[in-house]
């Protein structure tokens, strides 16, 4: 399974600092994959939802270290490359930028 494309929409907050959506072999987009910042640097969590306990549930995920691997360089690649976009001192919230992914 390949990305073909991941869309990147700025949140400019303190801790979330952007959505993704990343579609697979051009048939299969998962959004709401949020880049957040942690404290040893940002990282992606997979979409969830917020259990009546108060826990949160993914409700998808990679189901090895390797395709998360994969997905987590190519989310925070396009992440970084539309920060470099951003003129100085502008509002990071925008509309989403595509990034098509290079066949491996």
């Amino acid at each position: 399974m390949k990305i073909t494309e991941i869309r990147i929409h700025l949140m400019g907050e303190d801790r979330l600092k952007a959505f993704a959506s990343v579609t697979f072999d051009d048939a299969f987009v998962v959004r709401n994959m949020k880049v957040v910042e942690g404290t040893k640097g940002v990282f992606l969590c997979m979409p969830s939802r917020k259990l009546p306990d108060g826990t949160h549930k993914d409700m998808v995920h990679p189901i090895n270290q390797e395709f998360r691997r994969y997905l987590e360089e190519n989310v925070l690649k396009a992440y970084e490359e539309e920060i470099a976009k951003q003129p100085q001192g502008s509002s990071a919230a925008q509309e989403p930028a595509a990034h098509n992914t290079p066949e491996e």
